[in-house]
């Protein structure tokens, strides 16, 4: 049986953000919901708008990847179930709310540095708007529009 889209929000939010606290996982969630509703740009044309299209877009998070770099990947969305603050984080974004500095954020990567790079992706499309705990987060650029 299929997850909801509750289930499937609170786990990736567990997965990409368990570890950076209240405010990283709803920046994380609120990322996920921007690539949910913009109306422009890759996200709206591959995904039309639905939330497990965006979750299951190939190449955008690591924790639907069963083998990363040819390697099992032991950290997925189905290996460990969201407990209640992920499913609070998950109902807070499926009812529109956002977190306040990432409103418009369509990305957000861990350098594993100090430093967040001042482009993602490569093709310069988002340029870095803030850094939470051990992600950086970014905006679209003018250049998305085009993607």
């Amino acid at each position: 049986m299929p997850m909801s889209a509750r289930e499937l929000l609170a786990r990736i939010i567990k997965c990409e953000a368990g570890g950076e606290g209240d405010t990283g996982m709803k920046a994380v969630a609120t990322v996920v919901m921007n690539r949910v509703h913009i109306p422009y740009g890759e996200y709206q044309r591959v995904n039309m708008g639905n939330l497990r299209n965006v979750i299951f877009q190939e190449g955008q998070f690591d924790c639907v990847r069963n083998v990363i770099g040819g390697r099992r990947n032991p950290q997925t969305i189905w290996a460990s179930p969201p407990e209640q603050i992920h499913y609070e984080i998950a109902d807070w974004a499926l009812s529109g709310n956002k977190q306040w500095n990432i409103v418009n954020s369509l990305w957000y990567m861990n350098p594993f540095v100090p430093e967040c790079p001042t482009y993602f992706p490569r093709n310069r499309s988002g340029v870095i708007n803030t850094r939470i705990r051990k992600h950086c987060f970014f905006d679209p650029t003018e250049l998305y529009k085009e993607t």
